[in-house]
């Protein structure tokens, strides 16, 4: 079963740039993927599409069931709900604990409180904070703060986690912790993951299926592969 299908799709910007062109990709669920390709390769803008920031110019691109390309913007929170997006950034809210940002998610989509509890409990144990709750952020390593990023991408259970270049602000043994917990929270809970990143070490460790993306256009190997398999092209 597919949970992702991208058809024919181009991705044309107001200035004339072609980021993406007749770009094809079929991604089941539960599978990881590294998504791998220069800067201005069109490797942001195919993660944009997903969870609805870029629509495409031509094509479409189905998540979960849903066109992303002819979601109205009134809608877009219902694709919202069932992804997760962690940032190269944190992207964290300063005033609030690591237990108030991650709840923060679950309040947002009118959780009962009551519920949000055991959820937020439980995510941050995932990524193996559960001791951090009442500090704040800027009490954190670089390495903490993200994970508390992951921990609020996976509260509300999604069926999709796209990481936009999670470990490109961290240190070599912090990104492969990093990797390691998305790596469980794929295997354990079936979470299909989709990451991008330049981190040439931890792509050929990890031998999951990689797809480079080169002036917008996919080569995919289909199989468990490594940045080497790509640098013959």
């Amino acid at each position: 079963m597919n949970l992702i299908e991208v058809k024919n799709c181009y991705k044309i910007y107001n200035n004339g740039v072609t980021a993406v062109a007749d770009l094809n990709l079929s991604i089941k669920k539960g599978e990881f993927i590294f998504l791998i390709g220069a800067s201005g390769s069109g490797k942001s803008t195919l993660i944009k599409m997903l969870y609805r920031e870029e629509k495409p110019t031509k094509g479409s691109v189905i998540v979960g069931g849903i066109n992303v390309a002819k979601l109205r913007n009134s809608k877009v929170y219902k694709l919202r709900r069932k992804l997760g997006i962690v940032f190269q950034d944190f992207k964290l809210l300063p005033k609030l604990t690591v237990y108030e940002n991650v709840a923060f998610a679950l309040e947002s989509i009118g959780m009962n409180s009551k519920d949000i509890r055991p959820k937020v409990l439980k995510a941050l144990e995932n990524v193996g904070l559960k001791e951090k709750i009442r500090s704040f952020p800027n009490q954190l390593s670089g390495g903490e703060q993200q994970r508390v990023c992951i921990a609020r991408a996976i509260v509300n259970d999604p069926k999709l986690l796209i990481c936009d270049e999670p470990t490109g602000n961290l240190d070599p043994i912090i990104s492969k912790e990093i990797v390691n917990i998305l790596d469980k929270i794929n295997q354990e809970s079936g979470t299909t993951i989709i990451m991008a990143t330049h981190d040439k070490e931890i792509v050929n460790k990890m031998k999951k299926r990689v797809i480079l993306i080169e002036n917008g256009v996919v080569t995919d190997d289909n199989m468990k592969g490594s940045y080497k398999d790509h640098e013959n092209h």
